[in-house]
């Protein structure tokens, strides 16, 4: 196999207009005043990125919950003991606001010893029993509490959960139950922070009853790195190694830049199976020569060939005394601002979500990690923003199938998560659309910019407004939202939806390697509808096409935008403005109307960048493997195409033909057909 070169999906720049780091008089940056604003809420989803200020905006609200709404304490549920630190005292009245806050140290139970079992949850109770006012624990500790207590016992409190997407709807999360069950009560008030609203599992996070009752705070990736002061730049990527990965990390590993190193679990594919230690010991070893430990830090000390010494934190090995060395080490609050404190981290299931190093440029990943929202999560270590580091890229190293290896269905299976991954990301880092349809009263929006040529009556105009990041565009034919949800979800979830999209393996597979056979309408409007209507049950049909349309168009348009501005084909990617390539796309068709955006393949532009990251026969026998699982028509296949025929029919008076040359008509008239087979087979109750 010839050395593979590493092909980004995407690759995105940004304005560096510093307004997302810069305080107001309460001393707020621009999305904690935005969250500040919704204090009063009584259930506040709060969904930031990383690095964003959501610890210190729960800071400002929960403050005045206390002072001026009558709630009787606060307390902050954050995953791991180490995310508590985010919550120590803060003077904020330095910064103009009227109190600052403070947490006793008996109360942030995430730096006490104990279980989360036993002494924690007494003191949760001696908290709930005391005049004072904060408590920090994590989810763990606030669990056990809820089944011991009851929701009784947290009346007129503010519970505050910190990365929300480990709830889910599904009963068995307990957690999840426990805020149900508060909810039930309607006695507490709850604020949910999350910088990515949405599982791995594809899980909801939410039932949407429970879901209905949130009001939202959406602060995008794009408004926190447009904003930034040094970060311009944004790579993400993947790249397929063969054998061991040990071989090939020198093709993608680069000591110059400051480096988050995460191997793969020992019972993974991609392990080397030599051990955990063997593994660091060896990469160490293609980085240069050992020369010891510091003695005070308890980093690997690597002299390189041209003599540096780098300095490498290995959290790999779970020795009591050298992890816990190290661990103080990196936490050291002296060192925060040392760029040169250390240049590369190695870990496994560590140094993922609130782990805090500005300075990492490079988040490299061997092997799938568990969820699209770890990847999130990971590549968030990378977007800090910190003096002359310009440019951050995340790469997933992963294994190209073999035919040779029983397991390639699983190697497969990686191939494809992280293209949904890169997909999903590509979406998460764009501005937000606003779309409207097309009408000829349709004029320009105070605080768009059209592009030189102005706004135009008889074409499709696109509008970008640099102070909201969002993006406008008129699209022929285009359903628009009835109800106040349908309204909200075209304006806040439309993330949501596309990460559900391509978490959707049928879709993925078909997309990607079905060729001449893929008729688009199946994934753009079948596929896309049935996961709304899963999602939104409450949504009538009308409001549900609305948002199916808007959710297709956001993920094509981006797609398309990608195509037409070039960006990610090519190793050394050219900073093609996102925005430019929406306007060539928008330009190009002239006129742009929702049956063209429907009728293209969502799935197209992704395998064109697999077919350069992946050789030739490993791409075919991707294809192949894919291709021996195709069947039939479900009935469930069958039906949903049915009630599309039955539309169709509305709208033209007359039934899709079977021999009709439009595929989509034909696919429809298919569908029809099995329906009325399946129906008289008793297939449907």
């Amino acid at each position: 196999m010839s050395q593979p070169t590493p092909i980004p999906s995407v690759s995105v720049t940004y304005a560096r207009d510093g307004s997302s780091t810069r305080p107001n008089e309460m001393g707020m940056r621009p999305m904690q005043e935005r969250a500040y604003q919704k204090r009063g809420e009584q259930y506040l989803l709060i969904k930031s990125p990383p690095a964003s200020g959501k610890s210190r905006a729960l800071m400002f609200i929960a403050l005045d919950k206390l002072e001026n709404q009558g709630l009787k304490q606060a307390i902050i549920v954050v995953p791991e003991r180490s995310i508590g630190a985010s919550f120590h005292d803060e003077p904020l009245s330095k910064f103009g606001f009227f109190a600052d806050w403070k947490v006793e140290p008996k109360w942030n139970l995430c730096d006490a010893a104990g279980s989360d079992s036993g002494g924690k949850v007494d003191a949760v109770v001696k908290f709930l029993e005391s005049g004072d006012k904060t408590l920090v624990c994590t989810h763990a500790t606030f669990r056990f509490a809820m089944e011991k207590l009851g929701p009784e016992a947290f009346g007129d409190r503010l519970i505050a959960v910190d990365e929300f997407h480990h709830i889910s709807a599904n009963p068995d999360n307990r957690l999840g139950e426990h805020i149900r069950q508060l909810m039930a009560r309607d006695k507490v008030h709850i604020v949910a922070m999350t910088g990515s609203y949405f599982r791995g599992d594809a899980e909801a996070v939410l039932h949407p009853d429970d879901e209905s009752k949130f009001d939202t705070v959406t602060y995008t990736y794009y408004e926190q790195l447009n904003g930034y002061q040094f970060l311009k730049q944004l790579d993400i990527g993947y790249f397929f190694y063969s054998g061991s990965y040990v071989d090939d990390i020198a093709n993608v590993l680069d000591s110059d830049l400051k480096t988050i190193l995460h191997i793969p679990n020992v019972n993974s594919r991609e392990s080397t199976q030599r051990g955990k230690d063997t593994e660091v010991s060896e990469i160490l070893g293609v980085l240069g020569e050992w020369q010891g430990k510091d003695e005070v830090t308890g980093f690997d000390l690597v002299k390189r060939a041209d003599g540096r010494i780098l300095k490498v934190a290995d959290l790999v090995d779970d020795g009591p005394d050298r992890h816990a060395k190290v661990m103080t080490a990196l936490k050291d609050p002296a060192q925060k601002n040392n760029r040169d404190h250390v240049d590369i981290i190695i870990a496994l299931g560590m140094a993922k979500e609130g782990f805090d190093w500005i300075w990492c440029e490079h988040a490299l990943t061997v092997g799938y990690r568990s969820s699209l929202t770890e990847i999130i999560q990971i590549i968030g270590r990378a977007t800090r923003d910190a003096p002359a580091k310009t440019c951050a890229r995340f790469t997933n190293l992963i294994a190209e199938p073999d035919a040779s290896e029983q397991a390639v269905t699983e190697a497969i299976n990686d191939t494809l998560k992280a293209i949904a991954a890169s997909l999903l990301m590509e979406q998460v880092l764009a501005p937000r659309f606003e779309f409207r349809a097309k009408h000829t009263s349709n004029g320009p929006a105070p605080g768009y910019d059209y592009g030189t040529a102005g706004y135009h009556q008889d074409a499709t105009n696109v509008g970008y407004n640099s102070k909201t990041g969002q993006i406008q565009m008129e699209i022929k034919g285009l359903a628009e939202p009835k109800s106040k949800e349908a309204n909200r979800i075209c304006r806040e979830d439309l993330n949501e939806l596309v990460t559900a999209f391509v978490q959707d393996k049928p879709s993925l597979e078909k997309g990607l390697f079905a060729g001449e056979e893929l008729v688009p309408e199946e994934l753009t409007q079948v596929r896309m509808g049935k996961i709304i209507q899963q999602k939104f049950p409450n949504l009538d049909d009308e409001d549900r096409e609305a948002v199916r349309q808007h959710a297709i168009a956001a993920l094509n348009i981006v797609q398309q935008a990608k195509k037409s501005g070039n960006i990610g084909m090519s190793a050394i990617s050219e900073n093609t403005s996102l925005i430019d390539g929406v306007r060539k796309f928008a330009l190009d068709m002239r006129e742009l109307e929702i049956d063209l955006i429907d009728h293209i393949n969502p799935f197209s532009e992704a395998y064109a960048i697999l077919a350069k990251a992946m050789t030739e026969d490993r791409l075919k026998l991707v294809a192949e493997a894919i291709a021996a699982k195709r069947t039939n028509l479900s009935p469930e296949e069958a039906k949903d195409l049915a009630i599309r025929a039955f539309r169709f029919k509305k709208e033209r008076g007359r039934l899709p033909s079977i021999t009709a040359m439009d595929q989509w008509e034909k696919r429809m008239a298919e569908g029809a057909a099995a329906f009325v087979k399946y129906k008289s087979e008793g297939r449907y109750e």
